[in-house]
């Protein structure tokens, strides 16, 4: 009895660790196809250009109300703990540097892995699921160049500019609630923010965002051109990869964090740079 259930629980690991590798190879395939496609032709103007448009401009709203709240909420948590110990003016330097390292970049990615990274994804299975990917094969125009290539382009130029607009917005948020709702004094407010918000915080706030641009739409593109046939395919290709751009997203804030701040304490070292 024991000796069969551990047959069977080897032989479902070792189909679901097959899995994972065949499906992280796969990806790893598709990366360097889109990444040779990218170094050796430009993407067409007439596909980058609506792409941009979808993820930069009809994004900015729920970008900017998404870091607006973000540095609100943060300022409410945040501002009773400093006045306890009589602080509160020092409130603008904790919630700024927070908003501009780490909740901007990765919440504003998270909200664009669920609007952009599922459309993008919903839009490549059905096209999978038409033939239509097929049929651009068919007329001599690669799919990846064609499809992936522009969106590869839009994401990491412009989600660390989405980025800048929800680090903006939290920060107007958090002085709104710190200084009109509870009384902090505007000028020490802002004073403890210059000083403790350094460039090197706004160089690894914008850093960040590189990477998870490539990451959501390298997956999201992905996952539709592996698309499963019929409706539902097409909204498991979506969930897929909304799920696996916010997994990554966070593996790579992580990794990141620690690669920036282990750079941040060699530069302070030896070059003096804070």
């Amino acid at each position: 009895m024991f000796t069969a259930i551990r047959a069977a629980v080897i032989r479902e690991l070792r189909s679901f660790l097959s899995a994972v590798f065949d499906g992280l190879g796969d990806w790893a395939i598709f990366c360097l196809s889109t990444l040779r496609w990218m170094a050796t032709r430009r993407p067409y103007s007439h596909t980058i250009v609506p792409v941009s448009f979808t993820v930069g401009y009809q994004s900015v709203f729920v970008i900017v109300l998404t870091g607006f709240f973000i540095g609100m909420v943060l300022a409410v948590q945040s501002i009773f703990q400093f006045q306890k110990v009589g602080l509160g003016t020092w409130s603008g330097s904790i919630i700024n540097v927070s908003v501009v390292r780490e909740l901007g970049p990765v919440l504003a990615a998270t909200m664009l892995a669920g609007r952009v990274g599922s459309a993008m994804a919903a839009e490549m299975a059905t096209m999978r699921v038409s033939e239509q990917i097929d049929a651009l094969s068919c007329l001599g125009a690669n799919p990846i160049h064609y499809l992936v290539v522009p969106r590869f382009f839009a994401c990491v130029l412009l989600i660390p500019l989405l980025t800048a607009f929800a680090d903006i917005a939290g920060v107007v948020g958090s002085a709104l609630i710190c200084t009109q709702i509870y009384g902090i004094e505007p000028h020490h407010y802002w004073q403890h923010s210059r000083d403790n918000v350094k460039m090197f915080d706004l160089f690894s706030g914008m850093l960040k965002p590189v990477f998870f641009g490539a990451a959501i739409s390298l997956i999201s593109c992905h996952r539709g051109f592996r698309s499963r046939p019929g409706a539902e395919g097409v909204g498991r290709a979506a969930t897929e990869a909304f799920v696996l751009s916010f997994v990554a997203i966070l593996v790579l804030d992580f990794f990141l964090a620690l690669f920036l701040n282990t750079l941040h304490e060699r530069l302070v070292i030896y070059v003096g740079i804070r």
